[in-house]
């Protein structure tokens, strides 16, 4: 849709950015890449979310000052260079960088990436963040809340050192969330097949892949799978912290 009909809508607890509104653009730091920012501090959120353009031999900037990075591969492959050795990552490869962390990300073929950058929350006494590395084919799906059709895979271990959650969460047709989710985490979210139907506070939107969205503190959410195939969508929470931190 064009014109001015596009699906796009910014609210003041939710955000829908459709890809029919992107307006790409250089950011210092990105050797040749074309960033849109999904989501960002400017509309409210505590963290950015953003979809990066990288030809080959590209290089990305370094995340804001205190930040922790999460970089997902959605297509092309990435070079990682940190204190564990270089990897390789290929579209469903993935690596949260804690804030500090000496390292290097370049396009070793040209790549599209979803980029979260969020300030760190310490705690007494864990670790400053670590450095996780990982592809998301190694993940297994879990049924949420025993539901098979409605699957997790936790990208992200759950332990101290870190305080963000980032998950994939695949609906077969017709799944759905067992209830209408109202909590104090905020959340970023991509989809990257199919088509659903979300709600958030009183509002109700049709997503389908490359949609983003957020998702304030507090804002009622629920959604359901519709169409002849399966959705998915890659989901950031703040995690692991005290409410409000």
């Amino acid at each position: 849709m064009t014109g001015p009909h596009a699906r796009t809508v910014v609210r003041r607890d939710h955000a829908v950015i459709a890809p029919e509104t992107h307006v790409p653009g250089p950011v210092p730091g990105w050797s040749g890449s074309e960033h849109v920012r999904l989501i960002s501090p400017a509309m409210g959120a505590g963290f950015s979310m953003s979809l990066v353009a990288m030809p080959a031999g590209a290089g990305a900037g370094p995340p804001p000052d205190g930040a922790g990075r999460f970089a997902y591969v959605l297509e092309g492959a990435l070079a990682l260079e940190a204190d564990a050795g270089p990897r390789i990552l290929g579209a469903g490869g993935y690596a949260y960088i804690p804030p500090g962390t000496a390292h290097s990300l370049t396009a070793s073929a040209a790549a599209r990436v979803c980029v979260i950058d969020k300030p760190y929350v310490p705690v007494p006494g864990a670790p400053h963040g670590r450095l996780i590395v990982g592809e998301a084919a190694d993940r297994p799906p879990e049924p949420m809340l025993g539901d098979p059709a409605l699957t997790v895979r936790q990208l992200l271990p759950e332990e101290p050192a870190l305080d963000l959650a980032v998950n994939l969460m695949a609906f077969a047709p017709g799944a759905a969330l067992p209830f209408v989710e109202t909590h104090v985490m905020e959340h970023g979210l991509l989809v990257l097949e199919g088509t659903l139907v979300y709600r958030f506070a009183d509002h109700w939107y049709p997503l389908g892949a490359g949609d983003a969205v957020w998702m304030g503190p507090f804002c009622p959410q629920w959604c359901c799978a519709y169409g002849p195939g399966r959705a998915e969508y890659l989901i950031y929470k703040d995690w692991n912290r005290e409410a409000g931190a």
